[in-house]
């Protein structure tokens, strides 16, 4: 993903061994390992122009693209991704990048939706997903909020983009941050799909409550083609037509 979130997964890499995966049983199989059988990628302007036919010919089936961050960002090459990835067949979804320390969910996911994250049911387009995890910039791990200040800004967050698109946002986190910063909070997990990063052989142990991934971040090196360098690679937990599904909202 964003440059901030490759520096800050350096710094903490030793604690990435104890993240974990989960995911909404509304939508997901609970065999997750049998089940990943769907390819995806998540970009950012970091990866520079991108192939976007030869991402789809390798194999890639959907694709996570940065769309903002905080208040005021939008990634440069969002409307390139979002607009390529969608004629070259890949089913794709907008991500947000968290600061809960410098404005409402509420300001952030309306920001979201005006930029790029809205959806559409037009089998290639996934609810937009907010990326919450360790802060990269000043303030704090937690971005200085206690665990209730957390769940309550999550909340606002994901209370606000379904009244705005009428969709569940997708939660992409880590274990060790999810449960240190919102206190091992289960509240979500009955609507909203988890996208979890964990760089290893298998999702591990699952953030508090969470029954199952929807999204696993399995490595943050992977390579495709049509894409320059290193990449994150994920899978989905279940069939192509599932993830249909999900885009759908069926």
């Amino acid at each position: 993903m964003s440059r901030t979130r490759l520096t800050l997964r350096r710094l903490v890499a030793t604690s990435l061994a104890a993240l974990a995966t989960a995911a909404v049983g509304l939508i997901a199989t609970t065999t997750p390992a049998s089940a990943a059988t769907v390819a995806g990628v998540d970009v950012s302007h970091w990866q520079g122009s991108i192939n976007w036919t030869s991402v789809r010919n390798s194999g890639i089936e959907f694709a996570y693209i940065k769309a903002t961050e905080g208040t005021s960002y939008k990634d440069p090459q969002f409307n390139a991704n979002y607009t390529n990835s969608y004629y070259a067949g890949v089913i794709r979804g907008a991500y947000h990048f968290a600061r809960p320390n410098i404005s409402s969910g509420a300001v952030q996911a309306n920001y979201l939706a005006s930029n790029g994250g809205a959806w559409s049911a037009d089998s290639r387009t996934l609810p937009a997903a907010l990326d919450v995890e360790g802060n990269p910039y000043s303030g704090g791990y937690c971005y200085g909020l206690s665990t209730t200040g957390m769940r309550n800004w999550i909340q606002d967050f994901l209370n606000t983009y379904r009244s705005r698109t009428g969709r569940y946002a997708v939660i992409y986190t880590t274990t060790s941050w999810w449960n240190q910063c919102t206190g091992s909070w289960t509240g979500p997990w009955g609507n909203h799909p988890l996208w979890i990063a964990r760089w290893s052989s298998s999702p591990g142990t699952l953030p508090a409550g969470a029954p199952f991934w929807s999204f696993w971040q399995y490595t943050d090196s992977g390579t495709v083609s049509g894409i320059s360098g290193g990449v994150d690679r994920n899978y989905w937990n279940g069939d192509r037509s599932r993830l249909i599904a999900l885009a759908n909202n069926t």
